[in-house]
């Protein structure tokens, strides 16, 4: 599936970047995408996706098939009941394509946590919220969430490690960031497996950067500018609009921070089918995940869609 975290561009406003998020959704539909998740951020300059259920709204509008999902809600910044009723009524409106991707994050900086009323402490209370979501959503809770559906969304832990065992220990699937170490990653997941308490089995997605090109030099071009700026977030706590790739003069920047951009691209696969194809069965082979969960931005939307196609090509063997 694609997560779209609704990056802007420079030379483009916030709400280019809202309506190119649901035209992508629109384009994934149609090559082939079985799933299509949106994130949540809220106060970050240059990522402009706070209101997930909303914006999920608007692409399940756009489309009649790919599910929608979060990635993800995050749970301590909401009352549980709150996210249960507005995924009921995205569920009501689309029946059997709703997902519910959450996550324990608290907040980006100490002035948006708390302009949300979350403590840093709040985090410590993930797997109980988790647990009254759940009561929610499946009819245990003594409050009604409306509007009653016959097919609630299916909940997925978007899980640091920390959160890994309050979903095993619910049953829920997973979806991990792959990193630059997939020998962690698969020990992670090997302890979820191990704790995991069902009734059914468990089930994980890899969440990573991926670009398909003409080449990996050009593929790691286009990919330089997000590197650059996740880089810039690690110490100004904001997400530059993402420049051209020509923009970006990697010499030129400090030695931290060129090492940051360094292990971003790493922590990426990109190049050619023939590159790529090989890399993400080594990685779904190594973890035992059984998804992947791509979450490539890059300046162009063209090119994006160019590598969303060559992508499910790869991916899907050209079924659309």
């Amino acid at each position: 599936m694609l997560l779209d975290r609704s990056r802007t561009r420079t030379g483009a406003d916030d709400a280019a970047a809202v309506r190119a998020t649901v035209q992508r959704a629109r384009a994934a539909e149609a090559l082939g995408w079985d799933g299509f998740w949106v994130a949540e951020h809220h106060g970050v300059p240059g990522v402009v996706g706070p209101a997930p259920a909303v914006l999920l709204a608007a692409v399940g509008a756009a489309t009649s098939r790919i599910r929608l999902g979060s990635g993800g809600v995050m749970l301590p910044q909401h009352p549980p009941l709150v996210v249960a009723e507005q995924f009921a009524v995205l569920a009501a409106l689309h029946p059997g394509r709703v997902e519910l991707g959450v996550g324990r994050s608290v907040g980006f900086t100490a002035p948006v946590r708390r302009a949300l009323r979350t403590p840093p402490e709040a985090a410590d209370r993930f797997a109980e919220d988790l647990r009254e979501l759940l009561d929610h959503l499946h009819g245990r809770s003594p409050v009604t969430v409306r509007p009653a559906v016959p097919q609630p969304p299916q909940v997925v832990v978007l899980a640091s490690r920390s959160a890994l065992g309050a979903a095993a220990a619910l049953g829920l699937p997973v979806v991990v960031p792959a990193g630059a170490d997939p020998a962690a990653t698969a020990a992670a997941l090997e302890g979820y497996r191990a704790a995991f308490a069902g009734p059914g089995a468990p089930r994980a997605g890899l969440l990573l950067d991926v670009l398909v090109a003409d080449s990996a030099e050009r593929a790691r071009r286009e990919l330089l500018p997000q590197a650059w700026s996740l880089a810039v977030s690690r110490t100004r706590g904001e997400f530059p609009p993402l420049p051209a790739p020509g923009e970006v003069d990697e010499d030129a920047l400090p030695g931290r921070a060129r090492r940051a951009v360094e292990e971003a691209l790493a922590a990426t696969v990109h190049g050619t089918e023939e590159e790529v194809g090989p890399r993400l069965a080594h990685l779904l082979e190594r973890t035992g995940a059984q998804e992947l969960v791509v979450a490539t931005t890059v300046h162009d939307p063209e090119l994006q869609e160019e590598s969303d196609a060559r992508l499910a090509d790869l991916l899907l063997g050209g079924g659309r």
